[in-house]
């Protein structure tokens, strides 16, 4: 069966054969961020904050000496499951998993991307 078409660039498409297209992951740039920024994630906007004093309010279960506890501090570093807090006046450090984290409160603006 032969076909005509009045179009010669359509005609040449129809004729070449169709290659299925493959669905590729998306790209990841070397740092390890999504292109845009970082994802909100608590560990990422703290990070942001990094050197700024924070009030970070902390909550232990079923801990009959202290259920909860209130530190105030520069945020040094933060990780994907973590907080280093420093308090200025002493220099003691608090390593706190953010299993307890309720919430952190800042005097000033938040750098949220």
């Amino acid at each position: 069966m032969v076909q005509y078409y009045w179009n010669p660039a359509y005609a040449q498409q129809m004729q070449q054969p169709q290659q299925p297209q493959q669905m590729l992951p998306p790209q990841i740039p070397a740092s390890g961020r999504p292109p845009g920024g970082e994802e909100s994630y608590i560990e990422n906007i703290l990070r942001l904050n990094k050197g700024k004093l924070a009030t970070v309010y902390l909550t232990f279960e079923n801990n009959r000496e202290w259920n909860a506890k209130v530190v105030k501090g520069i945020i040094e570093a933060a990780g994907r499951d973590h907080l280093i807090v420093s308090e200025p006046g002493t220099g003691k450090r608090y390593l706190i998993p953010l299993i307890y984290l309720d919430y952190v409160t800042f005097d000033e603006e938040i750098n949220y991307f």
